[in-house]
């Protein structure tokens, strides 16, 4: 169990009750890199416009990446928003420092919404505050109070948020964000019955970026006509206010609706009807699931889909939805990227909301010029940011993707669509399956191959570490130097994606794709070293990964067929033996453990940590061959298993990074954190999508699910699964919703189908 409190249910869906006081806990105390010694745990809920971050003080901030990666109300630090009701000699707050003595808050995180309870002198008051389903930029405030106190109650109940702006950018330090801030943006406030806003205009000469926002504070339902508005005036910025008078008798409650955020043109009508459509909602769209080897799989699918889909966000630059890692790389280094990594993160959303996974294969196929190059990242205001990393792997993701949305819903008209690149390309109009083409020339012509034959590994591939350690120099290796990962995935994404490329009409794509599949696949079978296979080769150095497992290439050589199923069980048996030894939260990525450095530590990060995005494919590679070995595996990406082997460690009790650190490291079970980086991802330990993703795309394929090389869907059993769209029983009968025609390959035969449901 977690020191920090336990799992529950509410309206049919997972709550995290946490009941730890961090006032007197010493457990909850850690080390913030960049910030100092804390006790504040948070997390991050949202819907596809707007991100809530609400942490254990039992404050609210509001983070919105719809035309840049900024803050409305700061939460790095901390929230902003607070609810106190002042009656009599009583005043109960819902952040921490009106917390009463004595008294421990319950503090619930829901898969879309925060809650909090605190009482004294027989009042209760309670913070209900909720992303509702869609596009909405703001969040609802249910506020309750309840008097048991015995006598009649009178006072007033005050709903507050200061307005305290942050700009996320590469570069720049937490200290200049809020400085920047501070300097560059001022507000225009008004009053109004029931409403307080403020208005945005930021300095000429700006740094911050993105357009000015309406921010208001507004009273829903019978109360607005008694609220209160009022500007609290501040350094540097002002806070808005709601007012509500409260007169309760003996055993009577009461309860108000606020909403916050940014202003837009709907206005809800019935509060408590929008709460309770909004939770009906998230519960017919989440999936569920049932696995008797992996129990935990009832309850963390759900929750992992939620927290997936709250990090979208309508992109109001290039169109679409963005889904980037978050955690420490949005909210506080200042970017979204790579580019690999919303790919990844849309990858299970084909089988829960397809709309939404081909909204983010479209967003990020816009940030390529118009030669198919992909850039690293996007900066905080969105613009290409290509001067320090240039992958060689980022195309393999989005044919990967597209290929796998293709088979899984047969809807070969969104690759006609039209699509803009970025505007910093030009924003020259093509279609869909043109901007994969050009990925894929890209990948082939300018990407390349080496004198082995293996692609090259340019300055990136997925593990920066394969160039700094390989002994050769960084700019001959980056010119020379060849990937055998790259090899092994792109062996198995090229087939897949020739046979969407066939239905496309485009047969000599198709047909270059396969030639150059199969040659990578019988490259990548000759790098077998008698226990494992090769990582990378470098000019005039010694192969790199003969005389240590580098993890991330082993599971693409299962699953691209250069491992045959001799060698396929001698490498898992390794890995199991190995990585997997004494790791409760999976096999480490380097084996044996390598000694640290400066600047990246024993145990830490890509020197034997272990990464969601790569044990996800341990699973899906063991679930072929050894299923116990898949299941085990699966089971120690969960948020039990870290709650299990870390009870006392937040990051990974309801949300996680990319990466835990392995045992041998100094912090086992959290995080990396670099001595000499401007930041790491222990200062943001959490939200980082993968740790959502990464569990749901290894869940569907421990159950057999994934594209094949004819264009097909295959599934298997073993374990349940249902979505709106796709279902799976144990037995291996299921069902799909087809937008075009598909094909099912199943334990009962191949069946094909569609428009419309598909059953087998």
């Amino acid at each position: 169990m977690s020191s920090f409190g336990e799992w529950t249910e509410q309206d049919g869906l997972p709550v995290f009750s946490y009941r730890a006081d961090q006032r007197v806990s010493d457990v909850a105390g850690w080390e913030r890199p960049g910030w100092g010694w804390t006790t504040r745990h948070w997390a991050c809920v949202g819907n596809r416009r707007i991100q809530l971050v609400a942490d254990n003080e039992g404050r609210r901030g509001l983070w919105d990446c719809y035309d840049g990666l900024r803050w409305l109300t700061a939460a790095d630090d901390r929230g902003t928003g607070s609810t106190v009701l002042a009656a009599g000699d009583i005043r109960l707050g819902t952040a921490m420092p009106d917390w009463p003595a004595g008294s421990v808050p319950e503090r619930r995180f829901g898969p879309t919404w925060f809650e909090v309870e605190c009482s004294d002198g027989g009042l209760t008051l309670g913070n209900l505050t909720f992303c509702p389903e869609g596009e909405r930029p703001w969040v609802v405030i249910r506020v309750t109070v309840r008097n048991e106190s015995g006598a009649a109650v009178t006072g007033t109940l005050a709903e507050e948020w200061e307005l305290r702006p942050r700009f996320a950018q590469l570069g720049t330090t937490a200290a200049r964000r809020a400085e920047t801030a501070a300097a560059q943006v001022s507000y225009q406030t008004s009053v109004a019955p029931g409403v307080v806003r403020a208005d945005e205009s930021f300095a000429p000469g700006r740094e911050v970026f993105g357009r000015p926002r309406t921010l208001l504070l507004e009273v829903l339902g019978a109360a607005r006509a008694d609220a209160f508005p009022e500007v609290i005036e501040g350094m540097p910025h002002p806070a808005l206010r709601l007012t509500v008078p409260v007169r309760l008798a003996a055993g009577e409650q009461a309860e108000f609706w606020f909403r916050f955020g940014a202003e837009d043109v709907e206005v809800p009508g019935d509060p408590a009807a929008l709460l309770a459509e909004s939770v009906q909602a998230l519960r017919t769209r989440l999936p569920a699931a049932a696995a008797p080897r992996a129990p935990q799989a009832g309850r963390e699918v759900p929750w992992h889909a939620a927290l997936l889909t709250g990090g979208a966000c309508a992109d109001g630059v290039l169109g679409g939805h963005t889904l980037d890692q978050a955690s420490a790389y949005s909210f506080e280094i200042g970017f979204n990227g790579a580019a690999r990594d919303p790919l990844q993160h849309a990858l299970p959303l084909v089988y829960t909301e397809p709309d939404l996974a081909l909204s983010v294969l479209r967003n990020t196929c816009s940030w390529s010029d118009s030669d198919g190059r992909m850039p690293w990242a996007l900066d905080g205001a969105k613009q290409p940011f290509t001067s320090k990393y240039d992958p060689s792997d980022q195309p393999l993701w989005a044919l990967w993707l597209a290929a796998e949305y293709a088979a899984a819903t047969g809807d070969l008209a969104a690759f006609a669509a039209p699509l803009r690149l970025h505007p910093a390309t030009g924003g020259a109009q093509v279609s869909v399956h043109e901007a994969l083409r050009r990925q894929f020339r890209y990948f082939v012509d300018r990407v390349g191959r080496g004198h082995r034959g293996h692609v090259r590994i340019m300055n990136a591939d997925w593990n920066d570490l394969a160039i700094s350690e390989s002994g050769a120099d960084r700019a001959a290796m980056s010119a020379d130097g060849e990937s055998v990962l790259n090899s092994a995935m792109a062996a198995w994404v090229l087939p897949v994606w020739a046979a969407l490329a066939d239905r496309l009409s485009d047969g000599d794509s198709a047909n270059e794709a396969r030639a150059l599949g199969a040659e990578l696949r019988a490259l990548v079978a000759a790098e077998w070293n008698g226990r494992w296979f090769r990582r990378a080769y470098g000019p005039g150095v010694p192969p790199i990964g003969d005389d240590q497992m580098w993890l991330e290439v082993q599971p693409w050589a299962i699953l691209c067929g250069a491992a045959d199923e001799a060698q396929a069980r001698s490498l898992l048996a390794a890995i199991d033996a190995g990585p997997r030894a004494g790791s409760p939260l999976g096999a480490r990525v380097r084996w044996p453990v390598p000694p640290g450095g400066s600047k990246h530590p024993r145990g830490e990060g890509t020197r034997g940590g272990t990464w969601y995005s790569i044990n996800m494919t341990l699973v899906w590679a063991a679930a072929r061959t050894d299923s116990a070995l898949a299941f085990d595996e699966w089971q120690r990406m969960t948020l039990a298993a870290h709650e299990q082997a870390y009870p006392g460690i937040w990051e990974g009790t309801i949300s996680g990074p990319d990466s835990y650190n392995g045992p041998e490291a100094r912090s086992p079970g959290r995080t990396w954190a670099h001595p000499d980086a401007l930041t790491a991802m222990q200062a943001f330990p959490v939200s980082n999508l993968h740790s959502h993703a990464q569990p749901l795309l290894a869940y569907l394929r421990l159950l057999g699910v994934e594209p094949t090389d004819t264009g097909s869907l295959r599934t298997g059993g073993g374990a349940a699964w249902a979505s709106q769209t796709f279902a799976l029983e144990p037995d291996g009968h299921g069902r799909l919703t087809a937008l075009g025609d598909v094909a099912v390959s199943t334990a009962h035969g191949t069946i094909t189908g569609g428009p419309g449901e598909v059953c087998w």
